[in-house]
């Protein structure tokens, strides 16, 4: 059975870990209580590739405890129950680690069933996740363990891997390498952070390198490097949480009328394949966040989404680009935003009442009404084709949902506005 390279060059102690020194470096928290012997419940929280199985299996041996693992994709309670019922002082007698990989995987009740065993100490609980735990994992076992971010491993800290993974397949194959200028760096550059994916590469970069001639040495080239990694730095997920950060980084950059920024989230979900929800967003974000200050943005926004869809990409990314950047580059307003929500926020707290008489939509009253009549005022039937009526129910006939913005649009309509019902036209 082949191994992959990640697994064969695992590192042998805390400081040939790559990144993560905001974890492990010296005098961090982490460290310091692996260092002490006495282990908490933990859960390892970020992407993949970043160390968690690493530390998880190092963590074990600095505290001479026995390991093991499971994947909660495949495995269930009676794994679980099975790995205890095993237990005894010989094959464990410091305790045993149970590192739960994917723990997001389990449902509630599965999860439950870690309590007991916690709770008598016949396990330590390691948990890793790439789901954010405060939302997939039971507030029973996050109140009982300390939760610890992984982070998207840098380049350069990448790099020292690439270059140890290629020292090791040469002394494996007995071969030298002539790895050329750039392959190194830019293996961990498409990576995206990710150590094992890169180690992947590098043994792809060697097995489609030709084999040398005797007393030859084996190219590694920067432009098979390239095709082997084209794509790899992308990361996404459409259920996971990188699809939901990438989305709200595209609209608040929209929001904040940084073009670059918007544009940059806007190529990552367009090269995920993800075109529809870079759609919802744009509209969203014209709505929301341009809104009266310049409302011919949504006509503009639509339209471009609708060529879009028509003409499919890669030509779709043209009209989207100059959607985003007409959004970022637009005044703001969040007037109507704000207005309807509380609007909403009134209905939902039963603040309501009757329709006013005059707004009605019958033309008979019962024999109940004391003053029979709509009384309806028809606006254009009056100077300004504006006349003073209630609108609102009683019970909200004062309340103020909408105020206009400090924006050049909305101004001249409170200008406008302020002029007519000033003269109380109609009264």
């Amino acid at each position: 059975m082949h191994t992959p390279l990640a697994d064969r060059i695992r590192p042998q102690s805390l400081d040939d870990i790559v990144g993560q020194r905001h974890l492990i470096g010296e005098g961090k928290p982490l460290r310091n209580i692996i260092e002490s012997g006495e282990l908490p419940n933990l859960i390892f929280y970020g992407p993949s590739g970043t160390g968690k199985t690493t530390l998880a299996r190092m963590i074990a041996k600095k505290t001479d405890r026995t390991l093991r693992k499971l994947n909660c994709t495949t495995a269930g309670t009676q794994d679980i129950r099975d790995i205890v019922n095993d237990l005894n002082a010989f094959t464990a007698p410091n305790g045993i680690l149970l590192y739960l990989d994917e723990i997001q995987y389990f449902n509630k009740k599965q999860q439950q069933t870690l309590l007991e065993y916690i709770e008598d100490g016949s396990i330590t609980l390691i948990a890793s996740t790439t789901e954010n735990p405060y939302f997939y994992v039971y507030s029973a076992i996050l109140s009982r363990s300390s939760v610890f971010e992984f982070k998207y491993v840098t380049p350069e800290e990448v790099k020292k891997a690439v270059e140890r993974g290629f020292d090791l397949l040469a002394e494996e194959k007995g071969e030298e390498f002539l790895v050329e200028d750039g392959v190194a760096l830019h293996i961990a550059t498409a990576c995206g952070g990710d150590v094992r994916k890169s180690l992947n590469s590098v043994e792809l970069c060697v097995l489609a390198a030709k084999k040398p001639e005797m007393n030859e040495k084996r190219i590694i080239t920067l432009e098979s490097a390239k095709e082997l990694t084209q794509k790899s730095a992308l990361r996404y997920d459409r259920e996971g949480d990188e699809h939901y950060d990438i989305l709200s980084a595209f609209q608040k950059s929209m929001r904040g009328s940084d073009p670059d920024a918007a544009l940059h989230y806007l190529a990552r979900l367009l090269e995920a394949g993800d075109m529809t929800s870079a759609i919802r967003r744009l509209l969203v974000c014209a709505a929301e966040d341009v809104g009266l200050a310049y409302p011919m943005i949504l006509p503009i926004v639509k339209a471009a989404t609708d060529i879009a869809l028509q003409v499919g990409m890669p030509e779709a990314r043209l009209p989207l680009a100059d959607a985003v950047v007409l959004v970022c580059n637009s005044p703001k307003s969040n007037t109507a935003h704000d207005a309807i929500n509380a609007a909403m926020s009134d209905i939902q707290r039963g603040k309501s009442g009757s329709i006013p008489r005059q707004l009605q939509n019958k033309h008979f009253d019962g024999d109940d009404a004391q003053v029979k009549g709509q009384f309806y005022k028809y606006p254009h039937d009056y100077p300004n084709r504006w006349v003073e009526q209630q609108y609102l129910p009683d019970a909200l006939k004062n309340v103020t949902y909408y105020q206009y913005g400090d924006n050049k649009q909305e101004q001249a309509a409170k200008e406008y506005w302020s002029k007519i019902k000033g003269t109380k036209g109609g009264r």
